[in-house]
């Protein structure tokens, strides 16, 4: 499939499709290709982004990675070829212990 390069963009661009799905700052996410291991944050990877939705492809070797759209009132993530998808967890601050 040949895409024109004015759809070519990095990672960053899928953010706002991700962040109706993730709570928290998908761009930052560390995903992991299922096709050649190669981890990265989602930011680095290569993102192909149209009216129809957006492809996220492994900047390594260029194997889809998420498939996501807006299908009227759903958000539709197709996330197979993500080995997985780590963040680091927020820490909160619970109340101080008695003294």
């Amino acid at each position: 499939m040949t895409m024109s390069d004015d759809w070519v963009l990095d990672g960053n661009a899928a953010a706002g499709l991700l962040a109706e799905v993730f709570t928290f700052e998908a761009t930052t996410a560390v995903v992991t290709c299922a096709g050649c291991g190669a981890s990265g944050p989602i930011g680095a990877a290569v993102v192909y982004a149209s009216d129809m939705g957006v492809v996220v492809r492994c900047a390594s070797c260029s194997e889809v990675l998420i498939r996501g759209a807006e299908l009227r009132d759903r958000v539709v993530m197709d996330l197979r070829g993500a080995a997985s998808i780590s963040l680091t967890a927020a820490v909160e601050s619970g109340p101080a212990p008695p003294a």
